[in-house]
């Protein structure tokens, strides 16, 4: 680390999100506002020179010689964790370490890995992992008129109620382009602001070919399932356990393989307004 606090750094900032402090400094004040810009959700500036986390960017910028291009590259504390001449690389890179960082250590809330978006003063929790095709489920709540939350985390606090991480949704293509990027004003709404409580827990993935036929899961089941997919639960399982316990005493969890994600839309929505 001492190696790397010697080179040449121009600008830096700190920074507070979910309780945790992360700093981020590059070699020139352009490459600090490009990393600026992947910082997820709800971060607040700080003035505190202590961190948990520090980030470094060193922007490769122009060829040093003709033909010539320098590496970008990339360091969590004294881990490299890219060396690249695509900046946009490191960048992303930047981006889906820190998130994990703070799905990892979050102080205040309990990471999940799910989509979420509400109806109705309720939440609907979508717990997966990638590729089960929980973003194509919550966009096509959206287009049934839900209100985006998430499609990449469900953030619990301790009363289990769910808050916002309204990250933009990607949603894969098929033909294995890059992901389309959308903001939650595509389906003409803003994200949600305000905390739900959870009323409907779905364990599902899309499987071609089969309809919806769900089943009902008893509250233990449906806290190992949602432990399953959160992300602290080895760090701090007591904790963990206590916020799912909240999350499920209060709704309505179902299981079952799904067909396309417009039919079973619309069948969670109905199922939750009978709640």
């Amino acid at each position: 680390m001492a190696k790397i606090d010697r080179l040449g750094w121009a600008a830096g900032k700190s920074l507070t999100a979910y309780g945790v402090r992360v700093g981020i400094r590059a070699n020139n004040p352009e490459a600090l506002a490009r990393l600026t810009a992947y910082l997820p959700p709800a971060w607040e500036p700080s003035s505190s020179p202590v961190v948990d986390q520090l980030y470094s960017l060193i922007a490769g910028g122009a060829e040093a010689q003709p033909g010539q291009r320098r590496f970008n590259i990339l360091y969590s504390g004294p881990v490299r964790l890219a060396r690249t001449h695509r900046l946009t690389e490191a960048l992303e890179r930047f981006g889906e370490d820190l998130q994990l960082y703070l799905a990892e250590m979050a102080r205040y809330r309990l990471f999940v890995h799910a989509g979420v978006v509400g109806w109705k003063g309720q939440a609907i929790v979508l717990p997966g992992r990638s590729s089960s095709g929980k973003s194509t489920l919550v966009a096509a709540l959206l287009r049934a008129g839900a209100t985006y939350y998430s499609d990449e985390y469900a953030l619990l606090d301790a009363r289990g109620r769910v808050h916002p991480f309204p990250k933009p949704l990607s949603l894969r293509q098929p033909t294995g382009a890059p992901p389309r990027i959308y903001q939650a004003e595509t389906w003409g709404r803003g994200p949600g602001v305000e905390p739900l409580p959870v009323g409907l827990v779905v364990v599902t993935e899309y499987k071609p070919g089969k309809r919806w036929r769900p089943r009902p899961l008893s509250p233990g089941q449906a806290v190992l399932a949602l432990l399953a997919h959160t992300v602290p639960a080895r760090r701090q399982p007591s904790a963990a356990l206590a916020r799912l316990q909240r999350v499920v005493a209060g709704a309505r969890i179902l299981t079952g393989v799904r067909g396309p994600a417009e039919d079973t839309a619309g069948l969670l929505l109905d199922r939750l307004g009978t709640t």
